[in-house]
């Protein structure tokens, strides 16, 4: 007769290796678990990231965050997961850098696979972010492109379903930002391109994705504090901003009865490439988020945990709504 298996495990054991398995996925152990992660200590928001003075150096459009002085804080080291969209599948535009980045990091650090797009040009830093996605011991989905074109937005998605298996969340964040002193300054072609990176794309993107996406899916766009409280100088960009806003809440009642929750995150000053690629003089570079009440910028890690929570299924009855995190400036 065969042994019987030993099935005298004790607790400390089945938890201490489910932690340590946790822990291996970059996952933290649930509360009041065994080998759990002390709790945190208090950190004071106003001396947490760099203050201005910043350097004014700028770069060629769309700029690196990886030759950024200082470099931006995506969540590359900080970002802990749980295990809040284990088994997801997110695609995320602009997930070089940026919200985007922090985004798609936090994604695969909660258990999700990741697709994210980009332009070639910022290649550097999406080998970056795929690298940090495996890292977390999930898929990563690489689709450089310039997302103006129609055929390549259709395509991206159709990638992104195929390598990833499916597609339950999106996120919009891709956007192109230039500053111009004057409406004179703005060229048709300027404007052709902003509003086809910021509206066209998202409005091509989400309708080749809503055929894949099933009921419990999510759909974020990332707009701006500029939707609410316009720049003089980015006229163009934020015309764009309040167009995704409204695009936001029409598609949030259309969808709602399908099951699909539709949101927005609304950013203030954010240290991001789009600052040093023309997104701003250096004039207020140099003080860039001075302004606000941390007297500092935000810092992409800073937003990652709303991207999280908009595409969790608990916030199951969010939707319709846009989360500000400007620093206790703009709206909402």
């Amino acid at each position: 007769m065969a042994d019987e298996p030993d099935t005298n495990v004790s607790r400390r054991t089945v938890v201490g290796g489910t932690v340590a398995g946790l822990a291996a996925a970059g996952l933290a152990a649930p509360a009041g678990a065994q080998g759990a992660v002390p709790a945190a200590t208090l950190v004071d928001p106003t001396t947490k990231y760099p203050r201005p003075p910043f350097s004014t150096a700028m770069q060629p459009f769309p700029g690196l965050a990886g030759k950024m002085t200082p470099r931006p804080d995506h969540g590359e080291t900080s970002y802990r997961g749980s295990g809040r969209l284990a088994g997801r599948k997110a695609l995320v535009t602009g997930g070089d850098s940026g919200m985007g980045r922090a985004a798609a990091i936090a994604f695969a650090r909660e258990g999700a696979d990741v697709a994210i797009s980009y332009l070639p040009a910022e290649e550097p830093d999406a080998r970056e972010v795929v690298e940090l996605i495996r890292a977390a011991g999930r898929k990563a989905v690489a689709l450089p492109g310039d997302i103006r074109s129609e055929t390549w937005c259709t395509r991206m998605v159709d990638q992104a379903v195929r390598q990833l298996g499916g597609l339950d969340i999106l996120v919009n964040n891709a956007g192109r930002q230039q500053q111009k002193q004057t409406l004179a300054e703005i060229t048709s072609d300027d404007f052709d391109a902003t509003m086809k990176t910021n509206i066209y794309a998202m409005f091509w993107i989400t309708k080749a994705a809503l055929p894949h996406m099933p009921a419990g899916s999510s759909i974020i766009q990332t707009t701006s504090e500029q939707a609410y409280d316009p720049s003089e100088n980015l006229v163009d960009y934020a015309m764009t901003k309040a167009a995704m806003m409204n695009f936001t809440k029409s598609m949030a009642k259309q969808l709602g009865p399908k099951g699909i929750r539709v949101n927005g995150v609304a950013p203030g000053p954010i240290w991001t490439p789009l600052q040093v690629s023309g997104g701003a003089t250096a004039e207020k570079l140099a003080n860039f988020g001075g302004d606000t009440s941390m007297k500092r910028p935000g810092q992409p890690a800073e937003l990652a945990s709303i991207y999280v929570q908009l595409a969790d299924n608990q916030a199951s009855f969010t939707t319709g709504h846009v989360y500000g995190a400007a620093g206790g400036t703009g709206q909402p």
